[in-house]
């Protein structure tokens, strides 16, 4: 397994993204390839004392797409930057995953032009992996795209089941469609036709649709395995549930050291409270897979220390061995023929 990790991506690129990536192949094994100013790359090995092992290469890149840049056209722009190598290499086949923590935007635009879209699919989608009571679900679309065609959204249901089974292995992925009350006549009229399609496929045997959920619903025990939205809507409650993990952190923290009985309890609860904060962590996940490219393309948090960007080569080694994208490319079509049917 060849990962390439573009190296300048990120707000604490390259430092973090290439700490993480030696990080990455010590844990897991794997190559790694690490694109980007390579001047500035072997600057922070040499100051960390790091000998680059077998395993890790460098390709040298000169430009560095920008948060402020265009994203529709800065990876044409700067033909040069680690993020346009990097997809390159990976459409060339010199790589089996691409990670990057630098724009979405930029990345979604230079992804599907690059490594182009899986026959079939209209969009590809954010997906990233959410904390929920019933202990997980896939989150699609959670900001690629922000406005949406019934289709689309369809679409979405379809890949995020395929994720959900091959990477949370949870057996007929039980599929919500995120709204503001139960009924199938609640919502827009985008939400109320996208209802329909999905009931249609459900009915069919597609996917296992179980209706509209609310998002109060997603704390419970009956959370569905895949959340469906629009790319507004769902980046709005990524956002609102990563903002609430660290409010209810943070207070906790001040809770516990308020005097010494809360201490105290803190010291006897510190093994539970360990796992209930690495469920919260945002960098336990690493990032989330770009669904419905020809080949996986894997968004880190912006923010990704080296830590996250461990996590995020796990993920992207289980998203390519789980070979979804041969699962969506196969199986889109009974989708597409079930809308038909429907209009």
């Amino acid at each position: 397994m060849k990962i390439i990790i573009d190296a300048m991506g990120g707000d604490l690129a390259p430092r973090e993204p290439v700490l993480g990536a030696v990080m990455a192949h010590r844990e897991f094994g794997c190559d790694i390839v690490l694109v980007g100013q390579e001047e500035r790359i072997r600057s922070i090995l040499e100051k960390d004392n790091i000998t680059l092992p077998r395993g890790i290469t460098l390709v040298n890149a000169t430009q560095v797409i920008e948060i402020c840049d265009d994203p529709a056209t800065a990876w044409r722009k700067k033909k040069d930057s680690s993020m346009t190598v990097g997809l390159k290499m990976l459409a060339a086949g010199e790589g089996d995953a691409f990670i990057s923590a630098g724009s979405t935007g930029a990345l979604l635009s230079a992804a599907t032009l690059l490594v182009k879209r899986i026959p079939g699919v209209k969009r590809a989608a954010v997906a990233p992996i959410v904390p929920t009571g019933a202990g997980g679900a896939v989150l699609i679309d959670a900001g690629a795209n922000a406005e949406c065609t019934p289709e689309y959204m369809a679409q979405f249901a379809l890949m995020g089941s395929f994720y959900a089974e091959k990477v949370l292995r949870r057996e007929n992925p039980r599929v919500g469609l995120v709204n503001i009350g139960a009924e199938p006549s609640k919502g827009n009229e985008l939400y109320k036709q996208v209802n329909a399609l999905l009931t249609a496929a459900g009915e069919k045997g597609t996917l296992n649709f179980v209706g509209n959920t609310e998002p109060v619903e997603l704390a419970s025990e009956n959370a569905p395995d895949v959340i469906v939205a629009d790319g507004f809507t769902g980046n709005i409650l990524l956002k609102t549930m990563e903002g609430t993990a660290k409010f209810i952190v943070h207070n906790l923290k001040s809770l516990f050291t308020t005097n010494l009985k809360t201490k105290a309890a803190y010291l006897m609860l510190k093994g539970n409270m360990g796992g209930f904060k690495k469920m919260l962590d945002s960098r336990e996940t690493g990032g989330t897979a770009l669904l419905g490219l020809q080949k996986p393309v894997f968004k880190a948090h912006g923010s990704s220390d080296a830590y996250a960007m461990l996590h995020a080569v796990e993920k992207a080694i289980d998203y390519a061995n789980a070979d979804i994208i041969s699962a969506i490319a196969k199986d889109v079509n009974s989708l597409l023929l079930a809308q038909e049917a429907e209009q």
